[in-house]
């Protein structure tokens, strides 16, 4: 008797390109709340957090091209964040009294991992894995 073959789920992707300007925010929560619908049973709040930070990060770059991509495969979701900025997010720690710079920390504790990779093209993608639960 053989054992029953599970079905191998494949990653699903999704990629964006995003409006310069504030609402690209708005628009980038709107995309991964519809993109996680039906597939995540938690972390959907936590992935709307990281996208709005980083999305809104990438957006208040003049004249910039902000594009992003979702990718979620077994119990892992990653958000990347591309901009046509060289200059990479600085980790510091959060301070109550700062008016911004809360939101890379932020990120970071929400996520298993973040990397900053340089494009040889120009700009950066800020990347986040956070976990996910089917």
């Amino acid at each position: 008797m053989r054992a029953p073959k599970r079905a191998v789920r494949r990653p699903a992707r999704v990629e964006y390109l995003l409006p310069q300007g504030s609402g690209s925010a708005r628009w980038a929560r709107h995309l991964t709340h519809d993109f996680l619908a039906g597939r995540s049973a938690g972390g959907t709040h936590d992935a709307v957090l990281v996208v709005s930070e980083l999305v809104a990060n990438a957006a208040r770059i003049k004249g910039s091209h902000c594009r992003m991509s979702l990718c979620l495969d077994a119990d892992e979701l990653t958000v990347s964040v591309h901009d046509d900025s060289p200059h990479h997010p600085r980790l510091k720690p959060a301070s109550l009294s700062a008016e911004s710079g809360r939101g890379i920390p932020l990120v970071d504790a929400l996520s298993r991992r973040m990397s900053v990779v340089s494009d040889p093209y120009g700009g950066k993608t800020v990347r986040a894995v956070l976990a996910h639960r089917s």
